[in-house]
C-alpha cells in the first residue's frame, strides 16, 4: 500500500511540477524579441543559460522544445542538478545564428537582456553554458559581460576553427570570469578539433580559473559527425557531461 501510494504522488506531482516550465518571450533590441524555455525551480542555488548550435533554433513544439541538440535535449538535466535552466532560441529578426552574429553587439544585447531577466526572477548567480556554435556566443559574451550579470561560463564541443568567431580567435584576454572548456577526445567535427582547444585556454590569461576536460565513451554515435547524435554531441555521455559541469558550476576549481 506504502508502495502505491507513492507511485502515486510521483504520476500526480510529475505534470504540476512540469506546469511551471514555459517559453518566455522578451524584448530585447527596438522591435526585437528573444524567447527562451525557462525551468525555474525551487530552491535552485543558479540558473544556467543554455545557448544551442546550429542555427540557434531550439525546435519548439506543442509548447516543448524538440531539438536534439546536446545542451536541449539535457536541459532535464541540468535542472535536476538544482539550477534554474533558460535554453535560449532565435531572436525574432533571425533566421540563422552564424559566427558574424554571433560576435556582433546585437546578439551580445540580446543576450545580456536575458541575464537581466533571470537575475531579477531569481537573484542567484547566472552561468553560461554553450557547445557548438553556442560556444561562440558565450565567450563573445562574457568578454563583455560583469561580473554582476554573469559568474562564469562553459564551453562544449568549442568552435576552435573555419568559422567566424572561432573561440580561439576571439578577445579571449578579455574575459575576467571562470570558464570551464569540455570536448571529446574523439570530436571528429572539422570546424571542432580536440587538438585545437589547448589554444582555447592558453588564450585565457585573464581568466581568475579555467578548467581543460576531455572525455571519452559514450555509445552509438551516427549520423553527420557535426551534428548532435554523433560525439560532437556527447551522445550516451549526456547525464556525465551534465552532472561534470553541475559540479563544476558549483565549485568552480582548475
Amino acid at each position: 500500500m506504502r508502495l502505491l501510494l507513492y507511485i502515486m504522488f510521483i504520476f500526480l506531482a510529475t505534470p504540476a511540477f512540469a506546469d511551471n516550465d514555459r517559453l518566455v518571450k522578451i524584448d530585447t533590441r527596438q522591435d526585437v524579441t528573444v524567447s527562451f524555455y525557462y525551468m525555474k525551480r525551487e530552491g535552485a542555488k543558479a540558473s544556467v543559460v543554455l545557448l544551442p548550435g546550429g542555427s540557434g533554433g531550439i525546435g519548439m513544439k506543442n509548447g516543448i522544445p524538440t531539438s536534439n541538440n546536446f545542451l536541449v535535449r539535457s536541459r532535464e538535466l541540468f535542472a535536476g542538478n538544482g539550477f534554474n535552466v533558460a535554453v535560449v532560441g532565435k531572436p525574432s529578426d533571425k533566421d540563422d545564428l552564424d559566427g558574424s552574429f554571433r560576435t556582433g553587439p546585437e546578439h551580445i544585447e540580446d543576450l545580456r537582456r536575458v541575464l537581466a531577466y533571470l537575475k531579477k526572477d531569481a537573484d542567484v548567480p547566472v552561468w553560461v553554458v554553450g557547445t557548438s556554435m553556442g560556444t561562440i556566443s558565450a565567450a563573445a559574451l562574457a568578454a563583455v559581460a560583469g561580473k554582476e550579470e554573469l559568474s562564469g561560463i562553459v564551453l562544449t564541443s568549442s568552435v576552435t576553427e573555419k568559422k567566424t568567431g572561432a573561440v580561439p580567435g576571439q578577445k579571449l584576454e578579455l574575459i575576467r570570469l571562470p570558464v570551464m572548456v569540455v570536448h571529446h577526445e574523439l570530436d571528429e567535427c572539422k570546424i571542432c578539433v580536440p587538438a585545437d582547444v589547448p589554444q582555447i585556454i592558453r588564450g585565457l590569461k585573464n581568466a581568475p580559473i579555467k578548467k581543460e576536460v576531455y572525455v571519452k565513451g559514450g555509445g552509438y554515435p551516427k549520423g553527420d559527425p557535426c551534428q548532435a547524435q554523433h560525439w560532437h554531441g556527447f551522445i550516451g555521455l549526456e547525464k556525465e557531461v551534465v552532472n561534470l559541469v553541475s559540479a563544476w558550476i558549483k565549485q568552480p576549481e582548475p
